[in-house]
């Protein structure tokens, strides 16, 4: 017997329905443990998440009752509970030091079931003296003891000797601890991490350097508006004027693109070992206002001549953006001294590359009529831009004007071939009309 047209419908509709609500359920995180190891020269860090929903039956204490308050509650227990049940062991057989620092509680939410709230463990390891920091088998058996069904899965979420950081998109796993059901044994994991090495390591920051530069168009941006009225004479009247010359226009450049290198480079050093510190907020706010002088500059000469020295000032605040990147990779010091050279490298590189990419073709536009066009365009895209970073900094929202911004990072090549364009046109055309 057929259906009746408005039950098919129903059953329809319920069908639709249900596969949301399968696919949103599939989405949620699932309730599995995750260990991120983090390896060092000497000991191994390691980042520990837990389900709180798995973590109670197999804790023996209510962990989901006021989860916020939960290290206070039950800190000390907890920490015994995870020293109890995380084991490492070289491959000689001699046990590793584990220390369980701080605790914490993360919850994300979820529109179709709610809160989802997590353990995190910060986790000290330090194999015993002689013992291979990158061979050792890792024996876990948090929650998986009474709950049969868990699974923890291991990954090395940064490793510098072999060449992985902490900024790369995702981590290296390792493995997955889980119940062997034949058995009914819960097998340790072998970790056997392939060897690293210092060349490595220093690869993998001067690679990092040149993507936080390519990234970073905020800091390209505040160079190449300075950089725009390098080549021209100040007038009489305290106006841009005409081409300088390249000899004037070279030694500017240089100047300009020095003092940056130099101011920046101190902030880093200082900033990645600790010694100078600051918000990112007020940093990150100072670098869009650095971006709204320099427009402003183009436009019209607010310090003619001192660039050099507003570069350097600048280039200070810049410098403690960058040293975040590495501060938040907490190597030890011989590491941390190689990748601060590695680093800085990999941004000098970027950015002379850049420079190299686009001032000619300024350089040859400054000795036509066109230029001024050029410069107080690109001063007001600049303005505009540090504007609506200016917003978004203070405001902590994006805004539309920002998200343009990141979508015209991709045309990049296409406006650097506009921009060739229009110089050799402009150029050929000035030839032409004095010949």
């Amino acid at each position: 017997m057929m259906l009746p047209i408005r039950g098919f419908c129903w059953l329809v509709w319920l069908l639709v329905v249900g596969l949301g609500v399968f696919s949103q359920a599939v989405a949620h995180p699932m309730p599995h443990s995750v260990v991120l190891l983090t390896v060092h020269a000497h000991r191994m860090d390691a980042a520990v998440q837990i389900p709180l929903t798995e973590l109670q039956p197999a804790f023996g204490h209510a962990v989901g009752d006021s989860s916020a308050h939960l290290v206070e509650r039950l800190g000390p227990e907890l920490r015994r509970y995870l020293a109890q049940h995380l084991r490492l062991q070289s491959t000689d057989g001699r046990f590793w030091a584990v220390t369980v620092g701080e605790l914490g509680v993360q919850e994300t939410q979820n529109p179709l079931t709610g809160p989802y709230r997590e353990l995190t463990a910060q986790v000290q390891l330090v194999p015993p003296a002689g013992a291979d920091v990158r061979q050792f088998v890792l024996r876990y058996d948090a929650v998986i003891h009474q709950v049969v069904t868990h699974k923890i899965l291991v990954a090395v979420r940064q490793d510098w000797a072999a060449g992985q950081v902490a900024d790369d998109a995702e981590s290296a796993q390792v493995g997955v601890i889980e119940l062997d059901v034949r058995n009914n044994v819960i097998p340790p994991l072998a970790v056997n991490l392939a060897a690293g090495s210092v060349w490595a390591g220093f690869r993998a920051m001067v690679q990092l350097g040149v993507r936080h530069i390519a990234e970073g168009t905020d800091h390209l941006l505040f160079l190449l508006a300075l950089l725009l009225p390098a080549p021209l004479l100040l007038t009489k009247a305290r106006r841009w004027g005409r081409f300088g010359g390249v000899c004037y226009s070279l030694r500017r450049l240089l100047l300009i693109v020095t003092a940056f290198t130099l101011g920046h480079s101190l902030t880093l050093l200082l900033g990645a070992l600790g010694w100078v510190r600051l918000p990112s907020q007020p940093v990150e706010l100072l670098i869009a206002v650095s971006i709204l002088v320099s427009a402003v500059h183009a436009w019209r000469p607010l310090f003619p001549g001192r660039e050099a020295w507003v570069a350097a000032g600048f280039g200070l605040v810049h410098g403690l953006a960058f040293a975040s990147t590495l501060a938040n990779l907490h190597l030890e010091a011989g590491p941390m001294a190689l990748s601060i050279l590695g680093f800085n490298l990999g941004i000098e590189l970027m950015q002379l590359f850049v420079i190299a990419l686009t001032m000619p073709w300024l350089l040859l536009l400054s000795r036509t009529p066109a230029y001024p066009v050029v410069r107080v365009s690109g001063a007001l895209l600049a303005g505009v831009a540090a504007l609506a970073w200016l917003a978004e900094r203070l405001l902590g929202q994006a805004n539309p004007l920002t998200q343009l911004i990141n979508q015209a990072v991709s045309y990049a090549p296409w406006l650097l071939g506009a921009l060739a364009l229009t110089a050799l046109v402009s150029f050929w055309r000035t030839r032409t009309s004095t010949a």
